[in-house]
């Protein structure tokens, strides 16, 4: 078993800036792809951000040159750092990851239980 555990949100006033973090744990053979989504209210689950283990990123448009995405693969753990930050950024943010169980096994995807972002003067 996998568990994602997201931490960092808050609220934070337009123009300001946050941060998250997420921690994997358990058994597992390797992370690939680690990534955030966010979901504000009403709205599809969407995708922020991506990083390859090897460092590649990819990200959403809207967040293109405000939001950084990082991992540290020895820690299992991946970051986003949000600056700039607007009132539609705001929604629960969560934490994915592809984790290959065992050296056999293809890749399952795990979600963290999120982590509530609000960007409100």
């Amino acid at each position: 078993q996998v568990q994602l555990v997201e931490s960092g949100g808050g609220v934070v006033q337009p123009g300001g800036s946050l941060g998250l973090s997420c921690s994997a744990s358990g058994r597992f053979f390797t992370i690939n792809t680690m990534g955030w989504y966010r979901q504000a209210p009403g709205k599809q689950r969407e995708l922020v951000a991506t990083i390859t283990r090897g460092g590649r990123t990819n990200y959403e448009d809207s967040v293109n040159e405000r939001f950084t995405i990082s991992r540290d693969n020895a820690k299992n753990m991946v970051y986003l750092q949000m600056s700039r930050l607007k009132p539609e950024d705001t929604a629960v943010y969560y934490c994915n990851a592809e984790v290959r169980l065992q050296s056999w096994h293809g890749l399952t995807n795990y979600w963290g239980q999120g982590t509530q972002v609000t960007v409100a003067s």
